[in-house]
């Protein structure tokens, strides 16, 4: 096997992973708190977070040094809470829904990147963008007599996560990526360590299993994350970030039950679409981007 079908292989196996992972974060969001399970995921998390920075050279000392330390901070509590909304949208929106709307974050950071990167988009990129926006009134639906306002749910997330991919572009400048992995998982455990005790629930045996599968999940599909990432460029990793999206909604409807209409289906496909030619749009301009992660995926 070669090194890119390795990588290949590595970063198909972490997406189908992360689907599993959002499927379980409904199961116990239906459940249990969302910010009570997002903090367990965290504890878990920063533990693997502190193990892979040990091994780094320099060790913890070494990979905590940051020249962009607020900024840093605020990306790793800012993608927690983000999680939050996430498993919160899993459980009361939707699998499918949530994932179909989240779809479009590649297009909102484009956009988010001319006002605070001060990067220029072309025609194209911004024909592709209203392209995907259509996209996102298909979903929605808001002339449909079952709309309801509880869509805005996904959308903050959305618009969470592509702020915090943003911050992650900032700090990308200065910063190593490893640092960078580190904030994500320490700020982000204190932060909701701060707030999450006053959630506590306990935890009943009949969900022993799925809060550690939880955790188990996330760690293992950002190990195989992270070994793609040895071998492939960003740009090849990052569609293949939307096979998550096809497997949540299979999750959605064959497990959970859940409904898709064919304007969503259709809306789907067309901000997919969009979000594809984003990314390949903007690897033919030369410009690389530090690897983003999907809602949920930690």
């Amino acid at each position: 096997m070669t090194p890119r079908t390795q990588g290949l292989f590595f970063a198909l196996t972490a997406v189908s992973i992360f689907a599993v992972q959002d499927g379980i974060s409904k199961h116990l969001g239906q459940a249990y708190p969302p910010v009570f399970v997002a903090m367990i995921r965290y504890w878990f998390f920063a533990a693997f977070v502190l193990a892979l920075a040990t091994r780094n050279q320099g060790g913890i000392r070494q990979t905590a040094k940051s020249s962009r330390l607020v900024l840093q901070i605020i990306r790793g509590a800012l993608l927690v809470f983000q999680i939050v909304v996430s498993i919160y949208s899993f459980a009361n929106v939707g699998l499918a829904q949530t994932h179909t709307i989240f779809a479009a974050a590649p297009l909102v950071v484009a956009c988010l990147s001319v006002p605070l990167l001060g990067e220029t988009v072309g025609w194209r990129r911004w024909a592709a963008i209203g392209v995907g926006f259509i996209g996102i009134l298909l979903i929605i639906d808001p002339l449909h007599a079952s709309f309801s306002a509880s869509i805005i749910v996904p959308i903050t997330c959305t618009l969470m996560f592509a702020l915090y991919s943003v911050l992650t572009r900032m700090v990308s400048r200065t910063d190593t990526s490893q640092t960078s992995f580190f904030y994500t998982g320490i700020a982000g455990a204190v932060a909701i360590t701060l707030i999450g005790p006053f959630y506590w629930t306990t935890i009943t045996p009949d969900y022993w299993f799925w809060m550690l599968a939880l955790c188990v999940t996330g760690m293992t599909g950002h190990y195989l994350l992270i070994r793609a990432f040895d071998v492939l460029d960003a740009v090849v990793v990052q569609p293949i970030f939307y096979w998550q999206t096809v497997l949540v909604c299979l999750i959605g409807t064959f497990i959970f039950g859940e409904v898709m209409s064919w304007n969503m289906i259709g809306g789907c496909v067309i901000v997919i679409g969009a979000g594809l030619f984003t990314i390949l749009r903007e690897a033919q301009l030369g410009k690389r981007r530090p690897p983003v992660q999907p809602p949920g995926s930690l």
